[in-house]
């Protein structure tokens, strides 16, 4: 294994070409033992990852030769990262607070020119960002469901929005701020829970129509030149991108029926409780299609790079709805669920971090592309 050349001491890593990096794999851990902050929701910090899964990204990491380090994503990662000068960092941090926090680590690190794997900047702003989201989707002739925030709780209820609805925090994921109290049925339970959201978690509550079908989750991995830096560019469609097969989350029979929230999340696969995870989902190839096509145009319309995973349900009539994306997807093996769908179609966990590692670093210079083969004709 090469070692990493010394590098004076502020500057940023050299792109220059060599075979072997120095990866920081940057995240914030989920203590279970930690004790909150007075005046922070009961579920505050729930997208932390557990050491387990640091632990696994950098062995699937070390696979093909490089080096590993782990960072926490905390105050002081501006020093670590002058000391550590990485060439790549692998970003799976979450942030420490505020309306974009998944925002902040690829801003700092934009800031001192360390190549980083995923999105940018403004797509990890956005995406965090539900209400803003739904906008950008509607106005772009995707389909959502109707919907309204609220920054008080007692804002008019505008007219197309009719019971039941859904009351979530518009800032959060990992279905932070999400129970059974989330399904409002009448005027005093959207108050109480608008409200309640408003004021525990300080910030707007999200009101949408409550979508009582089928739920899908689709991922996307790729870009236009993928095949070009790829290890397994047969992976790659046309146009670049790889569409995951859809999985089904059928949580009619979790703790929490209807309602994917952090608690039915939470649970191991399989366990008690726990939604049932089918994939590829038993579904007609229609809307096999339009599952994959909406994920992807959700994908593309908030430029988001490399790898994101789109929830999407059913409304009553059957009809899709995309509902929110998620830029930092969860990458915990046998759990996640890019790590499932992967899986199901025979994807390997390492093979998955490392094409995540090897795009992001493509856009820095870091590979040089191979020689294009275009794809063969396909025979009548």
């Amino acid at each position: 294994m090469s070692e990493t050349p010394n590098r004076e001491e502020g500057k940023p890593p050299s792109r220059r070409m060599k075979r072997y990096w120095k990866v920081a794999v940057l995240a914030n851990i989920k203590d279970d033992n930690q004790q909150k902050p007075e005046g922070v929701p009961p579920d505050a910090f729930a997208d932390f990852d557990h050491i387990e899964t640091i632990d696994s990204l950098r062995a699937a990491l070390e696979t093909d030769g490089h080096t590993t380090i782990f960072i926490q994503a905390d105050r002081d990662l501006p020093y670590a990262l002058r000391e550590v000068q990485p060439d790549i960092c692998f970003n799976i941090a979450e942030g420490l607070g505020g309306d974009a926090r998944e925002a902040q680590v690829p801003a700092l690190l934009e800031m001192l020119g360390i190549p980083y794997t995923g999105s940018r900047v403004l797509a990890n702003g956005i995406s965090l960002d539900k209400t803003l989201t739904k906008r950008i989707w509607r106005d772009r002739r995707l389909p959502v469901a109707p919907f309204q925030e609220f920054n008080v709780g007692d804002e008019p209820l505008r007219p197309e929005l009719k019971f039941p609805l859904f009351v979530k925090p518009a800032r959060e994921g990992t279905g932070m701020g999400v129970d059974m109290k989330a399904i409002v049925n009448n005027e005093k339970e959207l108050r109480e829970r608008a409200q309640y959201i408003v004021n525990v978690y300080q910030q707007p509550a999200l009101v949408e129509t409550f979508l009582p079908g089928r739920e899908f989750t689709v991922g996307i991995l790729g870009r236009a030149d993928s095949k070009l830096y790829s290890r397994h560019p047969e992976w790659y469609e046309k146009d670049g991108f790889h569409r995951f097969p859809v999985l089904e989350l059928d949580s009619t029979r979790s703790v929490t029926p209807w309602v994917y929230g952090l608690e039915a999340k939470s649970k191991d696969v399989g366990a008690d409780g726990s939604p049932g995870y089918f994939c590829p989902a038993e579904i007609e190839p229609e809307l096999e299609k339009k599952l994959k096509y909406y994920a992807l145009r959700a994908h593309q319309l908030l430029n988001t790079l490399d790898v994101s995973r789109t929830d999407i349900r059913l409304d009553e009539d059957g009809n899709p709805r995309v509902m929110e994306i998620n830029t930092l997807p969860g990458l915990t093996p046998d759990y996640s669920d890019l790590c499932l769908q992967a899986k199901a179609e025979g994807i390997r966990y390492e093979d998955l971090v490392l094409d995540i590692l090897y795009l992001g670093a493509s856009r820095w210079g870091m590979l040089e592309p191979r020689e294009y083969v275009p794809d063969s004709p396909k025979k009548k």
